[in-house]
């Protein structure tokens, strides 16, 4: 596993005001990912393949407030979810859910640690 945070998600109950909230409290440029009901959060400048171009920032995203997404969420990379998922499991989590295909950029999951957080698991295509 690389073990790197390299995406946030915040929930939103109300996505047009949050989209508000955060463009003019602290000017990150929110851009919508229609095909994927998603916006994609930017709060540094990124790259021609779209990560963020500071060492050490990340960017994110937001969503609608549902389940597994009910607070921010950080999102770990692993080289791959399924070995990921299993150790988790052993180490006394417990996945949240299982392994999806976001289009052609990777996969992603849900876990609870230990202690009932819900963190995001991504390993790229």
């Amino acid at each position: 596993m690389t073990g790197k945070v390299v995406h946030f998600e915040l929930p939103a109950d109300d996505v047009e005001r949050a989209r508000t909230f955060y463009t003019d409290t602290f000017g990150w440029q929110l851009d919508d990912m229609p095909e994927l009901d998603y916006i994609w959060v930017r709060t540094v400048a990124t790259d021609d393949r779209g990560q963020a171009a500071e060492p050490g920032a990340i960017n994110g995203g937001m969503t609608a407030r549902q389940d597994p997404v009910t607070g921010p969420v950080i999102t770990i990379e692993v080289e791959d979810i399924d070995t990921a998922l299993a150790k988790v499991v052993a180490c006394g989590g417990r996945v949240v859910q299982e392994r999806a295909a976001v289009g052609t950029m990777g996969f992603t999951a849900y876990i609870a640690d230990t202690e009932g957080n819900t963190i995001g698991l991504w390993q790229n295509a």
